[in-house]
């Protein structure tokens, strides 16, 4: 939690908004595999389910500081939902893929657009280091505007378009982490022990 210097009364009024709007469609959410566990100023946590497969498992965990909110964004980590500790980059359950547009790579001897095409993938989820806490590299994102490769886009420049609004931030998470997964892909193993005593009575 970063130290308060905004007026603590600016800060709770538009968290409480965040919270309020987000309550108002929550039970729409909920069908989304979205679920509010906790909001108290000025932390938000959410847990994301894939609920398009069954059964459907809970995915992943978001914690949102909106500290000094809305003179700086938030900050957003990808948390394990039982724990609430942030995933390294090696434990990420998801980097959020964000499909580019189509390339089309020219052959020779080929007559045009007969060549190959592919589509790149764009993680959004940032990390030099697998041990690294990685950052949701979108604007409205504190760790984004604080990155030295993102100085030209300053805050400022998207915090009137909703850019670090809650459901936005969610819907960003959901859209690229959560709702491509389709199916799972589970191998079981099972180690039994023996335990000895007096029979159950």
């Amino acid at each position: 939690m970063s130290t308060q210097f905004t007026d603590p009364y600016v800060s709770t009024t538009k968290f409480d908004r965040e919270v309020n709007e987000y309550r108002v469609l929550s039970r729409e959410y909920e069908r989304r595999g979205w679920f509010l566990v906790e909001a108290q100023f000025p932390f938000i946590f959410a847990v994301m389910a894939a609920c398009n497969i069954k059964p459907s498992p809970l995915v992943l965990g978001v914690l949102l500081d909106y500290s000094n909110y809305d003179t700086l964004p938030p900050s957003v980590r990808l948390v394990d939902p039982f724990s609430r500790e942030p995933f390294t980059g090696s434990q990420l359950p998801t980097q959020l893929l964000r499909g580019l547009p189509m390339q089309q790579m020219q052959l020779p001897g080929l007559p045009p657009n007969a060549g190959l095409q592919f589509r790149q993938a764009q993680p959004l989820m940032q990390f030099h280091h697998p041990d690294d806490i990685p950052f949701l590299c979108i604007a409205g994102v504190k760790e984004y505007h604080e990155h030295p490769g993102h100085s030209g886009d300053s805050w400022e420049l998207h915090r009137s378009s909703g850019a670090g609004r809650l459901v936005r931030i969610l819907e960003v998470i959901h859209r690229y982490g959560v709702a491509p997964i389709q199916d799972f892909n589970v191998t079981f193993r099972f180690e039994v022990g023996l335990q000895f005593g007096e029979p159950p009575t």
